[in-house]
């Protein structure tokens, strides 16, 4: 496997970003290894709460939940996926594929090899593709999770068509010349971004050799229930079916891509029920842009019980 690794000057200086970096290593399922960037700060002894970032972001996208996070006692986990960040970045768009990334986050976070992360008590937050891997590795290791937050995601199996707007989205990935990363995240958030943030999340790409993970990422959400990974993902909803611990739903208001996409996590996972779901109101995709300490209370509040109330409608913030 080509692997390529952003130069450190890249990452310096980055607005509100001061966190020293950390590596695990996983394997590249061919015989070689991937370093993986994980963001890992507050007590080492608290309970884990792992935020997983999407398509085309990192974990640059959780900087202003974190200090809310762990303010509140929590240890805040936030890796960046294979092809992304400050993670190593597989060459071509066939390295990845939707199991390698589910495989090499397990690795990262849960596994004890190359310095991984091995973590228990864990609470999943999941945007986008965070959501798409993370709740697939809770369903595979579910006795590792205690809690679970879904915002503006979903788990798709392939048994309901897309819409137009998202198989425009695939083409543009695919075939695009120039694949502008911080224009993406901007142009997903409600309020357009900073030029120096748009160049955040610009730079773990020095040129388009950097981005097949990107680029790949549209093209692996399940759009037939033939796809690679739809079995993979109906068995992941039998677990959820069954799971009983706490789950949450925090959508955005302003999301064209996952509207309405949470009535399906609280109408199927019993530990859905009893919880005081979340709107997050002026949010668009990326909604940790938008209303990130919002957010990152919310998560807060869910942890401590405060939206644990049975029949209770859905509270705005």
């Amino acid at each position: 496997m080509d692997v390529l690794r952003t130069p450190d000057e890249r990452f310096a200086d980055l607005p509100d970003y001061p966190w020293a970096p950390r590596y695990v290593e996983v394997d590249d399922d061919e015989g070689g290894a991937l370093r993986v960037h994980v963001l890992d700060v507050g007590d080492p002894a608290a309970a884990p709460v792992l935020l997983l970032h999407g398509e085309p972001s990192w974990s640059y996208l959780y900087r202003s939940m974190v200090p809310v996070l762990v303010d509140a006692g929590l240890r805040v986990v936030a890796p960046d996926l294979v092809g992304f960040g400050r993670s190593d970045k597989p060459a071509r768009p066939e390295d990845h594929t939707y199991a390698r990334h589910v495989g090499w986050v397990t690795a990262a976070v849960l596994g004890d090899q190359g310095g991984g992360l091995d973590l228990h008590g864990v609470t999943l937050v999941g945007q986008d593709w965070g959501g798409l891997i993370g709740l697939r590795v809770l369903a595979e290791n579910p006795d590792r999770f205690t809690a679970a937050v879904v915002a503006n995601t979903g788990l798709p199996t392939g048994d309901r068509p897309l819409t137009d707007a998202f198989a425009a989205w695939q083409r543009f990935a695919r075939e695009t010349p120039e694949f502008p990363v911080g224009g993406i995240v901007s142009g997903g958030c409600r309020t357009p971004l900073a030029p120096e943030v748009v160049a955040a999340y610009d730079a773990p790409f020095p040129d388009e050799s950097y981005k097949a993970g990107p680029r790949a990422l549209p093209a692996l959400v399940p759009t037939s229930p033939d796809d690679p990974a739809a079995d993979a993902n109906r068995r992941a909803w039998e677990v959820l079916a069954a799971w009983d611990r706490p789950l949450l739903t925090a959508f955005s208001d302003s999301d064209p891509i996952t509207a309405g996409g949470e009535r399906v996590f609280q109408r199927t996972v019993p530990g859905a029920a009893g919880v005081r779901h979340v709107t997050i109101r002026d949010a668009g995709h990326f909604l940790q842009e938008d209303r990130g300490p919002v957010l990152a209370d919310t998560v807060v509040r869910f942890l401590s019980g405060d939206l644990v109330a049975t029949g209770t409608p859905e509270d705005l913030a």
